[in-house]
């Protein structure tokens, strides 16, 4: 098989496995919740009776005995979180005991307060109807041991730490439980909606605001992504934040301390059917938020219009909760928007709009700056766009249709076209040589969430770099070989245009934030020029018409001939000889 054909088989290959959607279920790893087995989803749990139950197969136990416990309900779930606990004494937050598997596929032993196998959880959020478990009773056991669950039907549906059934060491008589009782923490204010859209007056005088496109205004323009910083009260003890932006799942902002996703402070908005929950949570890497609450956050207010999410609360400028960043520092602020599946968040469907330099949150009101595409990654797309649509473009142009108009003009002891066209393809190579190694220095290393764009990038590398490999090795002009390298040198060419257009649409809406707009416009051209390369080798610059008629008639010609002769002839190839 050709080079070609080898090529556009891995191109094809790569494409397939990009868009063929992989499944992500949670783990179900809740060791951080094992004292509230409350599930940290950004909204409270159900107060109605629940739908699940607890029961065991015996209601005495011994030291040392296996009690089958069994979870069911009339729907199914998609998370569980079993414990068993001291019924003597309702403040103990301790479990008791160990856990026996029984479907160790879909139900798996947690440790919690340094006891291990103390607790079971789900592997996954498929749906189940019933899971059974066995536990073994420690020889330490209280006299009186009570079940506790957490069950999970959807990401916001959920009963915490549902009471199960006591069961008492033989000889003990049974006693009514006392009640139990859980502490929440109320929230400070009962969401209510907005009169009335957010605006950008004011801006950069009593508040800081950052805006996407620059100076737009959401009261006016849909398509503006908002976000304003005001501080309440002569000592600034809190901050009021607005946020708004079109968006079909959710819009949130971060505080980092630096340009990378991760170990931020997360605000997020979500559209949760006709309402929005606003909620904190900290995310410690490219992952879900982590503990999201609502309980550092006042005065929640929302509005849902026109395909926008816009939503306003104040936070105190400082917490005692750790993951609560003081506002009184200076962060790179981050804002994204993306999709959300029943109150969950999805990966933002745009690069995140950082914020240029680092702001004191509570510092003097000003107008930020952003962009959605770092410098490092601007430069990668600029060297990707001149190589491809100047350098490389104009040396295939020059080597297709002025060999015959420069056949005698030598230059350093070699023909003028060939010397221009080996100094532009030259250029192109180390163009993507640099480029390509841009994006390694800004990731420190490969980024699992580029997509097929690094895929294309690899095989216009390995292209690039083995034209020039082949032409140190090529056959004399006369040799009965040449021709093998002529086709040669003219696939792998064709298919390195062929990927890099590919390779520079992929990622050109992103590098566009920024990058000059003629730069953009004529991103267009390798595609361009890679199709008439290939198809009809037509100029695409400028050529007399005639000429441009001539030519493209010889190639038809020729490849009329290749078509009637099994061997081509190296004076017929679409590469005469150098």
């Amino acid at each position: 098989m050709s080079s070609v054909g080898l090529c556009f088989l891995l191109f094809l290959s790569v494409t397939v496995c990009y868009w063929v959607p992989a499944g992500c279920y949670a783990n179900g790893k809740v060791t951080k919740v094992c004292g509230s087995m409350e599930p940290h989803h950004g909204s409270s749990g159900q107060t109605g009776q629940s739908p699940y139950r607890l029961i065991t197969n015996t209601t005495v136990f011994s030291p040392g005995d296996d009690i089958l416990v069994t979870l069911s309900g009339s729907s199914y779930f998609e998370g569980f979180f079993l414990q068993a606990r001291d019924a003597t004494s309702q403040s103990s937050v301790s479990a008791v005991g160990t856990f026996i598997l029984t479907n160790p596929a879909k139900t798996q032993l947690l440790t919690c307060n340094n006891q291990q196998d103390s607790a079971v959880s789900h592997t996954s959020d498929a749906r189940l109807t019933e899971v059974i478990v066995m536990w073994n009773a420690p020889k330490d056991a209280p006299s009186a041991v009570q079940f506790f669950v957490t069950v999970v039907a959807h990401y916001k549906t959920f009963w915490v730490k549902q009471p199960g059934p006591i069961i008492y060491q033989h000889g003990v008589t049974p006693h009514p439980p006392q009640p139990t009782t859980t502490t929440t923490e109320a929230p400070t204010t009962t969401p209510s909606i907005l009169p009335g859209p957010f605006t950008a007056e004011g801006c950069g005088l009593w508040k800081t605001c950052l805006l996407d496109p620059p100076g737009c205004d959401p009261k006016e323009e849909l398509h503006c992504f908002f976000l304003s910083m005001t501080t309440v009260g002569l000592d600034k003890t809190s901050v009021m934040f607005e946020l708004s932006g079109p968006a079909e799942g959710y819009l949130s902002f971060a505080l980092s301390w630096d340009t990378w996703m991760g170990n931020d402070d997360v605000y997020s908005c979500v559209k949760d059917g006709n309402r929005v929950s606003v909620n904190a949570a900290f995310v410690s890497g490219r992952t879900h938020p982590e503990d999201e609450s609502q309980s550092a956050l006042s005065l929640v207010s929302w509005r849902l219009a026109d395909g926008a999410i816009q939503c306003k609360f104040n936070r105190p400028a400082k917490l005692s909760s750790q993951e609560r960043y003081d506002l009184d520092q200076e962060y790179f602020l981050f804002l994204a928007s993306g999709r959300a599946v029943q109150g969950k968040l999805l990966k933002h469907s745009r690069q995140p709009l950082i914020s240029t330099t680092k702001k004191r949150i509570t510092g003097p009101p000003e107008i930020l700056k952003g962009s959605r595409g770092p410098v490092i990654l601007k430069m990668h797309g600029a060297l990707m766009l001149l190589a491809w649509m100047l350098t490389g473009s104009v040396g295939t142009f020059i080597a297709s249709f002025y060999k015959p108009d420069w056949p005698n003009q030598t230059l350093f002891g070699q023909k003028v076209w060939f010397q221009v066209h080996r100094a532009l393809m030259m250029v192109t190579v180390t163009l993507t040589i640099v480029a390509f190694c841009l994006p390694f220095f800004y990731r420190k290393g490969w980024s699992k969430h580029a997509g097929v764009h690094p895929y294309l990038g690899c095989c216009v590398l390995a292209l690039a770099l083995i034209q020039p490999i082949m032409a140190a090795f090529r056959p004399s002009p006369d040799s009965h070989r040449r021709y093998i390298f002529n086709w040669a040198h003219w696939g792998v060419g064709s298919a390195a245009e062929i990927m890099a257009g590919a390779f520079v649409i992929s990622k050109v809406r992103f590098f566009a934030q920024g990058l000059p707009t003629w730069l953009i416009k004529t991103s267009r051209f390798p595609c361009d020029h890679s199709g008439r390369h290939v198809l009809g080798r037509a100029p695409t610059i400028t050529a007399p018409l005639p000429a441009v008629v001539n030519k493209y008639s010889d190639w038809l010609r020729g490849l009329a001939g290749l078509i009637q002769v099994p061997s081509p002839d190296p004076q017929a190839s679409l590469h005469q000889k150098m």
